[in-house]
């Protein structure tokens, strides 16, 4: 039997999420409910999986509250750390940091999620 782990992260727009993963190359392949506004979305990038979740389920069910921004921060390696930066920009989506050389021999920039998250996008050299 496969294990696997994967981080859900809570959201305050479920669709506007699976949009932003999106253009990292996430699909969509599980939906609750199946029909009408999405609650849950699991989405998944080769190897990669995420659930992403509105902000209102742990306090529905486990009675925690969700914190304001960042709550996390994602690191996803992409083909062209340049190009990927631009698509996010033409989005509309704010650019933290342009992509700059590391010491550690990546290309790397941060974007931001809809909800203020900090996503490190990298491409080795």
């Amino acid at each position: 039997m496969e294990r696997k782990a994967f981080p859900v992260l809570y959201v305050t727009d479920v669709r506007r999420s699976v949009e932003f993963f999106g253009l990292l190359g996430y699909e969509s392949t599980y939906q609750f409910p199946l029909e009408g506004e999405p609650h849950y979305v699991g989405l998944e990038r080769g190897e990669s999986s995420l659930g992403i979740a509105d902000f209102s389920w742990p306090e529905a069910q486990l009675g925690i509250t969700v914190g304001t921004a960042p709550r996390f921060e994602l690191f996803v390696y992409v083909d062209d750390v340049e190009a990927q930066v631009e698509t996010f920009r033409t989005a509309g989506y704010a650019v933290l940091q342009e992509p700059a050389t590391m010491p550690w021999g990546e290309r790397q920039a941060y974007v931001s999620d809809p909800d203020n998250n900090p996503i490190a996008l990298a491409t080795p050299i």
